[in-house]
């Protein structure tokens, strides 16, 4: 495979980082909206099954003990 000469290397570079479509500040807000709400109800889904675990666990070893 030949070399590309670094100048076209740039043009080339140039010409598909043109291509590129950019989200608006809107989007980018929304998406970082969702982002938040995804992790809040994960953290709160995480926490209750811990919760759950633990509470069965604890039953588990103080019947067993």
């Amino acid at each position: 495979m030949a070399k590309a000469n670094p100048l076209q290397f740039a043009q080339q570079v140039r010409a598909e980082v043109s291509k590129v479509v950019w989200p608006t500040q809107r989007e980018t807000l929304l998406t970082t909206g969702m982002v938040f709400v995804m992790v809040t109800l994960a953290a709160a889904f995480f926490s209750v099954a811990d919760l759950i675990i633990r509470y069965a666990l604890d039953t588990i070893l103080r019947l067993a003990s």
